[in-house]
């Protein structure tokens, strides 16, 4: 199992017929954090005509909300929310802050303004596959650690740490079901000098290819 999320909070600003539109949005686990992060940007926006969003707070789509926040019904948070389920992002937040500019859009328009807005903004935004990964820690003397680097460079592996003290230990994510596959042909490339330890496993946001 995978799913897209996106890794980082991103922000992303346009203005349509002088208002002034500001997209936020990050990768939020719940409920909860998805309300905290709205209630940051809306704290951080205090000021603004409207703070409206949309969240697919779980892995399965089961959990989702949005609100318009005083726009006219469904001109606002369902078309942020059509966007999520459109790309199929998950544990997603978007708020979409609106500084009204004095020119009214319409219903049709403002449908096409946070709609529009939303999708540009997590166009930009890195999002990644999100899998169950194997976390493995790699131990090999200084003599050999260009070869590991080789190794690494080629693997499609995600280097997380690397630690140098008598030797290197090398610190990479690999999904689960690749990391046997991993540690084998590491193993050969290498002659087997090289310590393969397995770490945690847990959801990592892969890039995707």
């Amino acid at each position: 199992m995978s799913y897209l999320s996106v890794s980082a909070p991103y922000t992303y600003e346009k203005v349509i017929e002088r208002s002034r539109f500001i997209a936020n949005c990050a990768h939020t686990e719940s409920e909860e954090e998805a309300r905290a992060f709205v209630a940051r940007i809306r704290s951080e926006h205090s000021l603004a005509t409207h703070n409206c969003f949309a969240f697919v707070a779980d892995r399965t789509g089961n959990l989702m909300r949005f609100s318009d926040d005083g726009e006219p019904q469904g001109t606002a948070g369902m078309p942020i929310l059509d966007v999520l389920k459109n790309k199929k992002l998950f544990e997603t937040a978007v708020v979409i802050t609106r500084y009204f500019g004095g020119i009214k859009l319409g219903a049709g328009g403002l449908v096409r303004a946070y709609a529009g807005t939303a999708a540009e903004a997590l166009a930009l935004a890195d999002v990644r596959e999100y899998k169950v990964c194997r976390e493995l820690f790699l131990c090999a003397g200084y003599e050999n650690f260009d070869a590991l680097k080789k190794f690494l460079s080629k693997s499609g592996c995600d280097v997380k740490d690397t630690v140098y003290a008598d030797g290197v230990t090398v610190t990479v994510a690999v999904t689960e079901e690749e990391a046997k596959a991993f540690c084998a042909a590491l193993s050969d490339f290498m002659s087997g000098r090289v310590k393969i330890s397995e770490g945690a496993a847990y959801w990592f946001p892969f890039r995707r290819a």
